[in-house]
Parts: C-alpha cells; sequence; structure tokens
C-alpha cells in the first residue's frame, strides 16, 4: 500500500522542493536570522503535500485513456488527490492565519498552480509556460515564503488595505537580493522540465502538446546550457555582494560535472538515455551550494 502511494505520487521527484527548501533554511541560519519552528514545519508540511498532489493529478490525468495504469483504482486514486490537496490547503490557510494575507495570496496561486498544471481545459504542461511557471513555483515563491515567514514584518514589503485603496511598498535591497538567490533553483527546476519536453517534443506535436522546444526550436538546447551558466553568474555576484559566504565559491568547482553533462546532451536527446542529465545537474548545483551554505552557516 505504501509503496504503491509512493509511486503514485513519485516520491523520488521531490527533490525539487525539498532543495529549495533546505538550501532557503540554510541562508537563514547563515544570515543569523531566528527559526519559527512552527511556520517552518506547517508550511513544510504545506508545500509538500501540494507537491505530492501536483504529481497525483498529473499520474491521474495522464492515465486517463487506460494506456497506463494507476497503482490503485480510479475512485481510490481521486480520493488520494482530494485528501492530499485538502490536507495541503488547510495548512496553508493556517500558515496564512498566523501571518498574513501575503502568504495566504502566493500559497493560494501555488495551489492553482499545482491542480492546473495537467488539469482543466488548457493545463500549463501543454503550454510553453512550463518551464517558466515550475522556476518561479520552485525556484522563487519557495524561497520567498521561508523568508517571509522567518523574517521581521516588513523585511521585504509593506502593505495596507482598505475599501478605498490598496497600499504596497516594495523593499527593493531585499526584494533583488531574493531573486538572485532564486536563480540558481529557479534555473535548475526549469532545466528538469526544459530537458524533459525537448526529449517529447516530437511525441507532443502529435498530441498537440506546444511546449517551448516547439515554438524556440534548437535554441532550447543553447537555453538549456545556458540557464546552467547563470546559476554559476549568480553564485559569483552573489559572494561579492555578501549574501553567500565567500565559502559558496567551491560551488564553481562543480562547473566540470556539469559542463560534461551538457555536451552529453547537446550530442543526444532521447529521454532514455539523456534526460537524466538534468536531474545530474539539479542535485549537483543544488548540492554543492546547499551544503556550503549550511557550512557557512554552522563557522559562523
Amino acid at each position: 500500500m505504501i509503496k504503491r502511494f509512493l509511486d503514485y505520487v513519485e516520491i523520488r521527484t521531490k527533490i525539487t522542493s525539498l532543495f529549495a527548501f533546505v538550501m532557503s533554511l540554510g541562508l537563514l541560519l547563515y544570515k543569523g536570522h531566528t527559526i519559527s519552528l512552527v511556520n517552518t514545519l506547517v508550511f513544510f508540511c504545506s508545500m509538500f503535500l501540494i507537491d505530492l498532489a501536483t504529481t497525483a493529478v498529473n499520474n491521474y490525468i495522464d492515465t486517463k485513456d487506460g494506456s497506463q495504469a494507476l497503482p490503485f483504482e480510479r475512485k481510490t486514486a481521486l480520493f488520494i488527490i482530494y485528501a492530499l490537496l485538502s490536507a495541503g490547503g488547510m495548512l496553508g490557510i493556517y500558515l496564512a492565519y498566523r501571518t498574513d494575507l501575503i502568504v495566504l495570496f502566493v500559497g493560494g496561486l501555488c495551489f492553482l498552480c499545482g491542480v492546473f498544471y495537467t488539469y482543466g481545459p488548457v493545463p500549463i504542461s501543454r503550454q510553453p509556460l512550463g518551464e517558466i511557471l515550475s522556476g518561479v513555483f520552485y525556484g522563487l515563491f519557495i524561497p520567498f515564503l521561508m523568508f517571509y515567514i522567518n523574517t521581521p514584518a516588513g523585511t521585504f514589503l509593506e502593505y495596507h488595505l482598505s475599501f478605498e485603496e490598496i497600499d504596497l511598498k516594495l523593499k527593493i535591497v531585499p526584494i533583488f537580493a531574493l531573486l538572485l538567490f532564486a536563480v540558481i533553483p529557479f534555473c535548475c527546476t526549469a532545466n528538469i522540465m526544459l530537458a524533459n519536453n525537448i526529449c517529447d517534443v516530437e511525441k507532443d506535436i502529435q498530441v498537440k502538446r506546444h511546449t517551448l522546444p516547439y515554438y524556440i526550436g534548437k535554441r532550447s538546447i543553447h537555453l538549456f546550457a545556458g540557464l546552467y551558466y547563470l546559476c554559476y553568474i549568480a553564485i559569483i555576484i552573489m559572494c561579492i555582494v555578501k549574501i553567500l559566504s565567500p565559502l559558496c565559491l567551491l560551488s564553481l568547482l562543480t562547473v566540470y560535472p556539469v559542463e560534461k553533462n551538457i555536451r552529453t546532451f547537446k550530442k543526444k536527446q532521447v529521454k532514455s538515455e539523456t534526460f537524466a542529465v538534468s536531474i545530474k545537474n539539479y542535485i549537483t548545483i543544488m548540492g554543492s551550494v546547499t551544503l556550503l551554505i549550511l557550512i557557512s552557516a554552522f563557522l559562523s
């Protein structure tokens, strides 16, 4: 039963949310912020449950024509989706109750994206927006929510709501630092989807799924490589402006295995053979940066 559930939600693919979470937690510790244990645990559980639900919805929809089998009867599989979404949603609402409306708004966007990724008349997975949205929701919103619930009020923004107006003030420096930090999880996450769509582009065209590689063609290979290079540029800049510890420059040593994987993918884009390089590069870059941030936090 447990094994079938783990297969249904593809537990092995949850590195994108886990790494973004731990990486953000590491930076909070390095910067000396006090971690709200309750808020952080509630956020993690909500985030993780919705991530599981997103994959379950994806598998449920993809097996609708009966060509592939689910680990459960469809009625049971649908109940699992409702249970995961309900639990994740309620925890998200509880977190918003403990914090404020910004958490409710951003969390609500994440919830809706998870549902409509493969569900609805025009699923996100069938559009050229998948790479951008996966990068935003995993690479930007997870760090933002982690920082927002664990830093003093007004660190990133201030707002005032009334019946007459909405007054919103953004703090440029903290938001710029957040965006710079988010470059790494954004690019690494987007590249997993990009690699998947590049490998499936011919099959996707047959089922009228027009993803980003359909529109940009061979340039998608250059984009795949460029996103990884952008990660290293972001690391260097963050060390220069003291967002990250200089120790994190050691992660630049991973450029060799990452470049080797990029060349492998450029030669052949076959899902069963080379898609895995995007996973390897994700773990290599995110793993090295996360580990070095945690070491920096321990040494500071």
